[in-house]
């Protein structure tokens, strides 16, 4: 069996594009989402109508989640300019969503950790600011109690592959279109990947023998760039062009 993993669209429609293009090409026809789909100062409308177009078997992430919960006037910016562009008939779609799940009989789903959409898996971040590769301890942890060959996270947006001590694989296949951004929680810090490239990942095989390939996906940023601009975000300009956050 053969299937992609998407993550972390932010709204990027185009790198959506791309992405879709080229499974299209590897032949790739099966596809999973985890999460934070349409959150950003992008196309989050066009995205949303692509995706439901695609029926992936899709969890929500933690901005997806607070699309649902949040009163428009306590968004973040980013959150807000995607629920503005919205209808109801998108915001049913993510409402339909778990918040994890197990597909193909033996894959988990889970936007952050099984427990947290909001929590970074594979990665910590220091009481400075910096961030490092959580430890094996700690990342096997997070897995216990999940009867699974293959688990995916995602929220990071840093692709990454982890092989437990039992054999089950940990896959964070990066973010389709957002390769920079900060956030403030626990501490300020910073997640840059330094490539301005679509990520996702495919995963093929069967069990706990599966191979997995990362796939870094060129495609013309100058559209996402400038709708971010006409936002007010020059940072995320910056990230979709660069795939680093400078402002």
């Amino acid at each position: 069996m053969r299937f992609a993993v998407l993550a972390d669209i932010h709204g990027n429609a185009h790198a959506l594009e791309a992405v879709l293009a080229d499974m299209q090409a590897l032949g790739v026809t099966e596809a999973v989402n985890l999460g934070d789909h349409l959150s950003g100062p992008l196309d989050a409308r066009a995205t949303a109508d692509r995706l439901m177009s695609c029926g992936f078997p899709s969890i929500r992430g933690n901005h997806d989640r607070w699309l649902l919960e949040l009163d428009p006037a306590e968004m973040g910016p980013s959150d807000k300019v995607a629920y503005e562009a919205l209808d109801q008939t998108h915001l049913d779609w993510l409402a339909a969503m778990p918040a994890t799940r197990t597909v193909f009989a033996d894959v988990f789903l889970c936007h952050g950790t099984p427990s947290s959409d909001e929590t970074y898996w594979l990665e910590r971040v220091t009481t400075t600011g910096m961030v490092r590769q959580a430890t094996k301890d700690e990342i096997e942890r997070e897995a216990t109690g999940i009867d699974a060959a293959v688990i995916l996270c995602a929220h990071t947006h840093i692709p990454r592959l982890v092989r437990l001590g039992d054999g089950r694989l940990v896959l964070n296949p990066g973010s389709v279109g957002c390769p920079a951004y900060d956030d403030d929680t626990p501490v300020y810090h910073l997640m840059q990947t330094g490539t301005p490239n679509a990520s996702y990942a495919i995963v093929e095989g069967t069990g706990r023998n599966r191979s997995i390939t990362f796939r870094s996906v060129p495609y013309e940023t100058a559209g996402m760039a400038a709708m971010a601009r006409s936002h007010g975000r020059d940072e995320w300009a910056s990230a979709v062009t660069t795939g680093w956050l400078e402002t």
